[in-house]
C-alpha cells in the first residue's frame, strides 16, 4: 500500500519551483549543479509547507518535460532527497515527500503556561486576551439572577440550554442563514465541537484534509484520534484556499471530512472569497467529503471598510455537506469554555446522543453568562472593545518586528489575532529554543504543519501592544541573533542553525 495522501503533478510542482525566489550569487560564487539546485527546491517547499508531507511527486520522466531537464537530473535531485529524508519510494508505489527520521522538531500542540509560571517571561505561545471588562463581570451577575429555576432541575443539558440553542440560532438567521435550534448543540469550547466532530464521522485510521498550516492544537487532536492528516497547502498571501490544490485531495484521497478556518485563518489571517467558498462546497459534496468549518474568528474583523463574504454553511442550504464551529473564547475571553456547532437536526441528534458517553453537557452557569452578553448586547459591546484592542496590539507589533527585524516576510491580516512570520531562513525550532533563554515564548512554524513542515515559520499573536510589544521584538531579535551566532546557553558556539542551503 502507498504511503502517500496527496499528489503534485509535474505542471503544478514545476510552477512551484519556478515561483521561488532566486538568491543572488555573491561574488566568486558557483553555481550548484543542476540536480542540487532542483534537490535544494522541492526541499524548500516542503519545509515551507507549500508542498505537503506525504505527496506523491511526479514520475522522473514527467517532471524533467515539465522542467525542460533531462532526467539524470531529476533522478540525481531525488537520490539526494533521500538520502537527505526529504524523499521515500517504493517499487510500483512511486516516490513522496517526507521529513528526516528522528526530527526533533516540535508538532504538538499550544500548552499555554499558568500566568504564576510566566514571571518576567513575555507569553506570545496563546493567541487569547484577557477578559473585556465590565462585560465579564456583568454577564456572571446575570448569570446567577437567572439561575435559581435552573438549580431545581438535574442541570444536564446535553445539546444546550434551550434559550441559548434559540439565541445561537437567531444569530444565524439574522446572518441570512435561516436556522433553527435543533440546528444548534452547545459545547465545552471550540475543541469540544471538534472532539464529537471527529468521533461521530472519522473513525481511527480515517483521512481528514485540512489546511496547511493549520491550528496546532486542533491538528493534535484529530492525531490523537487516529486520523490520517492530509495536509492542503494554503495560496500564497492572504488570499486562503488553493481551489485547484484542494480539488486534488478531495478528489484523490476522498477524506472523510475537512477542516477549514474561512475567516481570519490561524496562523496566517487569510480570508477566503466568497467564489472560494462555493468551489470548496460544491468540491466537497462531489467527493462525499463534509466540510467543518470553523468560525472562532470570524467576528475579529479589524479593518472598518471591509465587508465579510457569505458564511461557508450559506452554500449548503440542505445541510448535506457542511458543520460550522463556534465559540466565545477568541471573540470574548478564552476563560469562558462556551462553544456550538450547526448543522443539519439530525447530524445535531446523532452528536447529542454520542455525547453521553463523553462529557454530559457544557456547565450551565456559562451557558447563561453567554446567553446574557447575547441577549442584552453585552456581546457586541465587548467583542466591539476586544476589536480595538487587537488593532492597536497589531500595528504596535508589526511595526516592532519590522523595526527589529526588517528581513523577516510577513502579511499583515485584516482580522484575527495572529501574524505568521517567514524568519529569513532561521530554523523557527530553534528560535524558540532560544526565545526561552531570553525571556520570550513564541511558537514554532511546525507545531502548525502536519510532519515538520514550516520550519522557516514561527507565529506572533496580537497579545501584547505598546512597549511590551517593542520589548517582545527587542527579545525575538536577540533570539535570532543567538541562533544566527550558534551560540548555546552556556555561551558557547555551534553550527549555525539555519534550515536553507
Amino acid at each position: 500500500m502507498a504511503q502517500w495522501t496527496s499528489a503534485v503533478g509535474a505542471t503544478q510542482l514545476a510552477r512551484l519551483l519556478n515561483s521561488q525566489q532566486k538568491r543572488p550569487a555573491g561574488p566568486g560564487t558557483r553555481r550548484p549543479p543542476a540536480y542540487r539546485a532542483l534537490a535544494d527546491g522541492i526541499r524548500l517547499l516542503v519545509l515551507e509547507g507549500r508542498v505537503p508531507v506525504a505527496a506523491r511527486l511526479p514520475a522522473e520522466r514527467e517532471l524533467a518535460l515539465a522542467l525542460s531537464v533531462s532526467r539524470t537530473t531529476v533522478a540525481a535531485a531525488y537520490e539526494a532527497l533521500r538520502a537527505e529524508g526529504f524523499l521515500e519510494s517504493r517499487r510500483g508505489a512511486g516516490s513522496w515527500t517526507a521529513v528526516p527520521a528522528g526530527n526533533p522538531l516540535p508538532a504538538r500542540g499550544l500548552e499555554p503556561l499558568p500566568p504564576e509560571a510566566l514571571g518576567s517571561m513575555i507569553d506570545l505561545g496563546c493567541a487569547a486576551l484577557p477578559a473585556p471588562e465590565p462585560w465579564l463581570t456583568r454577564a456572571v451577575q446575570g448569570a446567577l439572577e437567572e439561575l435559581p429555576p435552573y438549580a431545581h432541575t438535574h442541570g444536564d443539558y446535553p445539546a444546550g440550554l434551550p434559550a441559548l440553542r434559540q439565541m445561537l440560532a437567531e444569530r444565524y438567521t439574522a446572518r441570512g442563514i435561516p436556522t433553527m435550534p435543533e440546528q444548534i448543540m452547545v459545547t465545552t469550547g471550540a475543541m469540544g465541537a471538534m472532539d464529537a466532530i471527529c468521533h461521530l464521522f472519522a473513525g481511527r485510521g480515517e483521512r481528514i484534509a485540512v489546511e496547511s498550516p493549520s491550528y496546532a492544537n486542533i491538528l493534535q487532536l484529530m492525531r490523537e484520534a487516529g486520523a490520517r492528516l492530509v495536509p492542503v497547502a494554503m495560496a500564497e498571501g492572504l488570499a486562503g484556499w488553493d481551489m485547484e490544490r484542494w480539488r486534488h485531495v478531495l478528489r484523490d484521497a476522498a477524506p472523510r471530512l475537512a477542516y477549514v478556518v474561512a475567516d481570519f485563518h490561524n496562523p496566517t489571517g487569510a480570508l477566503a472569497d466568497e467564489d472560494r467558498r462555493r468551489q470548496l462546497v460544491d468540491a466537497a459534496r462531489s467527493a462525499g467529503t463534509v466540510v467543518v468549518v470553523d468560525e472562532t474568528m470570524s467576528e475579529l474583523c479589524l479593518d472598518d471598510e471591509l465587508e465579510l463574504p457569505r458564511p461557508v454553511c450559506g452554500f449548503d442550504p440542505a445541510g448535506s455537506t457542511v458543520i460550522t464551529v463556534g465559540s466565545a473564547s477568541k471573540a470574548f475571553w478564552a476563560g469562558l469554555r462556551i462553544g456550538w456547532v450547526r448543522a443539519a437536526p439530525d447530524v445535531i441528534r446523532s452528536l447529542v446522543a454520542a455525547r453521553a458517553y463523553a462529557d454530559m453537557g457544557t456547565p450551565v452557569l456559562e451557558q447563561l453568562a453567554v446567553n446574557w452578553l447575547l441577549s442584552t448586547g453585552g456581546w457586541e459591546q465587548a467583542v466591539d472593545v476586544r476589536r480595538g484592542q487587537a488593532r492597536e496590539n497589531r500595528d504596535a507589533l508589526v511595526a516592532a518586528v519590522r523595526r527589529e527585524l526588517p528581513h523577516w516576510e510577513f502579511d499583515v491580516p485584516q482580522g484575527g489575532l495572529t501574524l505568521w512570520v517567514r524568519t529569513g531562513g532561521l530554523s523557527g525550532s530553534r528560535l524558540a529554543e532560544a526565545g526561552e533563554r531570553v525571556g520570550l515564548r513564541v511558537p514554532s512554524g511546525p507545531r502548525f504543519g502536519v510532519d515538520g513542515a514550516f520550519e522557516g515559520y514561527v507565529r506572533l499573536p496580537f497579545t501584547v501592544g505598546g512597549a511590551v510589544a517593542d520589548e517582545a521584538a527587542v527579545r525575538l531579535a536577540a533570539a535570532a541573533r543567538l541562533v544566527e551566532t550558534g551560540a548555546n546557553g552556556n555561551g558557547m558556539t555551534e553550527t549555525p542553525r539555519t534550515f536553507v542551503a
